[in-house]
């Protein structure tokens, strides 16, 4: 019997995810004792009965690399640590079916298990390889927040869209003298509005690295804004918060997702301003999840097909417990537990940083 590899997709779906499964499939296609198969939405897949598993073949991925999302589905809720189960009074709790899960895979035949995903499937993986799996990471994420790795797919596409919203948001303000907020995701990261600030020539970026005061923000926007005439383009990532304030939360009443649902950050920013005394108008764009589905760009689409056929080799090399990642533009190996241990955070001495600051960018401090 053919050895068997699991390939799991979980958390936000991202583009380039399919573009790994398909590189995952075609480099173990030149071994002979290899068979690859999916589970879909995350561990969810493995855990129902009866499990929901996809062979996954070259007829199976052919041409899905320029395809968005993941034709293993994905979720961010559920998993073998945290399975919602309703109790007989109406009320949901949650209970650890890890051990039976490895029961199945082992069941299953599969001596190996690639998890693509953010530092939450990530941290997954770690405790999983602590119970004797033998698990390979490969780093996914829109939020670049993942650590030890340069970059992750997904965050160059998801750039690209904000880009693409600053630039046609910088049109329409012009046209009718107004200030135009765009909110980006990014959670705690505010790398998506880093890039796309600079790269879209918006005059305020705020990012959760840096608590802003609406003084300084109004003193900009004023330094722009004069008898009615003249406009400002903000982009502020979902996390940023002022010196005086909290971060935006959404309520989710939904059993099950464990990372607090972030939003409504330009909503707020609009109010602060309205507060503060700035009386032109203000109109506020939520690109939300645009930025995570469609085609991944050409970058991710290789980035991703790189770190897939990295993931099936560190199989091969049984170099479990560890993660593919891009280090100083090399392909390596790197333990999937440095990965999770310090959040990526935009680097305030950054050379980025020290750009956006030197073509006159205000991030409001």
């Amino acid at each position: 019997m053919k050895k068997r590899c699991l390939v799991v997709t979980g958390g936000g779906d991202c583009p380039g995810l399919n573009a790994v499964i398909r590189a995952i499939v075609k480099r173990a296609s030149a071994e002979s004792d290899w068979d690859i198969i999916g589970s879909r939405n995350a561990f969810n897949g493995v855990l129902l009965d009866p499990m929901e598993i996809i062979e996954l073949d070259q007829s199976t991925v052919a041409g899905i690399h320029v395809r968005g999302g993941t034709i293993l589905g994905t979720t961010n809720k559920g998993g073998p640590f945290a399975w919602p189960i309703q109790d007989n009074d109406g009320n949901w709790s949650e209970v650890d079916r890890s051990a039976e899960m490895l029961r199945k895979l082992e069941f299953l035949n599969v001596k190996a298990v690639i998890n693509i995903g953010g530092d939450g499937s990530q941290m997954i993986s770690q405790k999983l390889f602590d119970m004797g799996c033998n698990i390979i990471g490969v780093p996914k994420t829109i939020d670049n927040d993942l650590g030890v790795t340069n970059i992750t797919f997904g965050f160059p596409t998801a750039v690209e869209v904000a880009t693409d919203a600053v630039d046609k948001l910088v049109t329409t303000a012009e046209s009718h003298n107004r200030i135009l907020i765009l909110e980006v995701m990014g959670r705690n990261a505010g790398w998506i509005a880093l890039h796309s600030a600079v790269a879209g020539g918006a005059e305020v970026c705020l990012i959760p690295e840096i608590k802003y005061d609406i003084n300084m923000v109004k003193e900009r926007i004023d330094s722009r804004i004069q008898n009615s005439r003249g406009f400002v383009n903000i982009v502020i990532s979902e996390g940023a918060k002022s010196i005086n304030g909290e971060q935006q939360f959404q309520e989710n009443p939904e059993f099950g997702h464990h990372n607090a649902r972030l939003g409504g950050a330009g909503i707020q920013l609009m109010h602060e301003l309205q507060t503060a005394g700035v009386d032109t108008d203000i109109r506020v764009t939520i690109l939300g999840h645009l930025q995570r589905g469609g085609k991944p760009i050409a970058y991710d689409r290789i980035l991703a097909t790189q770190f897939g056929v990295k993931a099936f080799e560190m199989v091969l090399d049984k170099d479990f417990g560890n993660m593919a990642a891009l280090c100083d533009g090399k392909l390596v190996s790197v333990p999937i537990s440095d990965a999770i241990e310090k959040y990526n955070y935009v680097d305030l001495n950054s050379d980025l940083i020290k750009t956006a600051r030197d073509i006159d960018i205000c991030f409001g401090d």
